[in-house]
């Protein structure tokens, strides 16, 4: 399952790299779907298609939602460890620095003006508004409308970063208490390696992180001054990452009950999304809970299971998840508003601008990306646009 080379080294993992990419291009479905739901999502999501809304795309929201970045923490906590222990602290932190913050600060003020334009042109569009272009175009006049008010969908890049360095700290200290650590590493494998055991430790986890936070699940934040709550949460599953690859010779323990896990969950999201209304604030909360870790396990499980050889097509979704999440929140947020007046179900308006999107960022990832500066500067290399072509062998991205 996991190999290492030159000793300790660890290969590429297959599994957790395509994992990671599918969490992050699932964030073009949620913010795709999100338009056509029926629920109002007040300041997190301005857009609402007027004609074309469907209960069932407020629950595609709400599932994907549940486990998407959760287990995006944890696989980056996972390879954050990773870098830190077999790379070491400085090649880790360089590495930080190099794919999170600089494409943070390059691509937040390259998409802030083309994300506030697609808003506002797709607002004004379901409005019923004579030119929606005017109105989109009419706050650039202000040299201010260039200058990014919150980190949009890249949220994720700034408390990531912040996180990195908070777990570079951490990792200075653990390793000056190694019978801590040793310890520590211990206890976290009998409780994986107990089906029962693991869904019942970290979901009691989650509850009062959750009840500390006074929330049923967190808020994320998208403003420039740090949210406590929002860093604490993904802390968590950072961190959880981060001892999981102390620990990774158990991985194969996720195989357990992968499938169970999973169908588990899906009930008790679909559960908690139609009896809402009905809950309590700390059923919600555990509901909650016991479903993201539900998710953890059984959909790491399936991708150990199912994606741990080399595939061309997921190694392509991997290397080209980071520009497509970075680019598509423009272009499905402005789609939308040009085709405000089609007199078509949710459904269908959902899938034409899922499919277009997906078209549109896979072309230019493709030809503007993949074999040139852009790509190196994303992943640290440049790919032949022959998928098939092959690749020298490398560690970890």
């Amino acid at each position: 399952m996991i190999k290492t080379t030159h000793g300790t080294k660890t290969e590429r993992i297959h599994a957790l790299d395509s994992l990671r990419a599918i969490m992050m291009l699932l964030g073009l479905v949620l913010h795709t779907v999100i338009t056509y739901g029926k629920q109002d999502y007040i300041s997190a999501w301005t857009l609402k298609d007027p004609q074309s809304t469907s209960l069932i795309m407020d629950y595609v929201v709400f599932v994907i939602h549940n486990f998407r970045m959760p287990i995006f923490f944890v696989v980056a906590g996972f390879f954050g460890a990773l870098l830190f222990f077999e790379r070491g602290p400085k090649r880790m932190f360089v590495n930080r620095v190099v794919r999170i913050l600089f494409p943070l600060a390059v691509f937040i003020v390259i998409l802030s003006p083309t994300i506030t334009f697609a808003f506002i042109y797709s607002g004004a569009a379901f409005a019923g508004a004579e030119n929606p272009l005017v109105l989109a175009l009419a706050p650039f006049a202000n040299i201010k409308s260039f200058i990014p008010p919150r980190t949009f969908h890249l949220w994720f890049l700034y408390y990531l970063f912040l996180i990195s360095l908070v777990s570079f700290g951490f990792g200075f200290i653990f390793e000056n208490i190694p019978r801590f650590t040793n310890w520590s590493t211990k206890l976290f494998n009998r409780i994986i390696y107990q089906p029962v055991s693991k869904i019942v430790v970290f979901t009691g986890f989650t509850i009062i992180l959750l009840f500390i936070m006074n929330s049923t699940w967190v808020a994320t934040s998208t403003s420039w001054v740090p949210d406590w709550k929002t860093f604490l949460f993904y802390f968590f599953f950072y961190g959880f990452g981060w001892v999981l690859f102390k620990s990774k010779t158990h991985l194969d323990s996720f195989l357990r009950f992968d499938w169970f896990f999973t169908c588990a969950a899906i009930v008790v999201i679909t559960v908690e999304f139609f009896m809402n209304s009905a809950l309590s604030f700390e059923m919600k909360i555990l509901l909650n809970s016991l479903s993201v870790w539900l998710f953890i396990f059984g959909i790491t499980g399936l991708f150990i299971r199912y994606g741990s050889q080399h595939s061309h097509l997921m190694r392509y979704n991997s290397d080209s998840s980071y520009w497509i999440y970075l680019i598509h929140l423009t272009v499905v947020a402005l789609i939308p508003g040009l085709i405000a007046n089609w007199q078509a179900s949710a459904l269908v308006k959902f899938l034409f601008v899922f499919l277009l999107s997906s078209f549109i960022c896979v072309l230019t990832y493709h030809y503007f990306v993949r074999s040139t500066f852009i790509g190196k500067f994303l992943n640290g290399r440049k790919y032949s646009r022959n998928i098939h072509a092959k690749l020298k062998p490398e560690r970890v991205r």
